[in-house]
């Protein structure tokens, strides 16, 4: 789905990545909250509403082909976005959960200038992280990684370990941990993406 402005019009470009059981429409309604000017808005849509059927924990095979299905369809959405004139930093990655674990994942396997990363409760996927996956360099990306402690679905220590593999591929990384947070998206952190949207 695209909402916003047309692509030849746009200042930025924001792809917003669902999570499991959610939908575009959803994940579009946070633009409203989003502080963001002359803005095009991309949402892909997961098929039966789940980009991978088991956990972002759960051994990689595990969940394929869909994980590179879903790896797949941002691809694309990024390079038809750039074959429309659009640098990669004028383009911004979202998400949330599932989507937000997806988003991170797609990016370190191709790291580059992008405006800005924005993940809320998300880490990179895996039982083990396989390093060699993830190539490029960031060259100072911002990017924004949240998550509540404890999280039912995403705990603290692989957020910390995604973003320490963020930072060696030479991303400006910074985590915010809400103690008791609910798995959710709060006001705080849409606060936090306002101010990574606006740098």
């Amino acid at each position: 789905m695209q909402t916003g402005l047309p692509l030849k019009e746009a200042d930025k470009v924001i792809i917003m990545v669902h999570g499991r059981g959610a939908s575009a429409d959803s994940i579009l309604s946070l633009k409203s909250h989003l502080k963001v000017e002359k803005a095009a808005f991309f949402a892909p849509q997961a098929k039966n509403h789940t980009w991978y059927p088991f956990s972002f924990l759960a051994p990689v095979q595990q969940n394929q082909p869909y994980l590179d299905e879903a790896l797949e369809t941002l691809s694309a959405l990024v390079e038809e976005i750039k074959a429309e004139g659009i640098p990669a930093n004028k383009i911004y990655l979202l998400g949330f959960s599932q989507g937000a674990c997806l988003t991170l994942e797609f990016a370190a396997r191709n790291a580059s200038k992008y405006g800005g990363v924005i993940a809320f409760t998300g880490g990179l996927i895996g039982e083990k992280l396989n390093l060699n996956n993830y190539q490029g360099d960031f060259n100072q990306t911002p990017i924004l990684i949240t998550t509540g402690d404890p999280d039912p679905h995403v705990p603290v220590s692989r957020v910390n370990e995604s973003a320490e593999i963020l930072k060696k591929m030479n991303a400006e990384v910074w985590v915010e941990i809400f103690k008791g947070r609910p798995h959710t998206i709060e006001f705080k952190e849409l606060e936090l993406a306002n101010q990574l949207l606006n740098l």
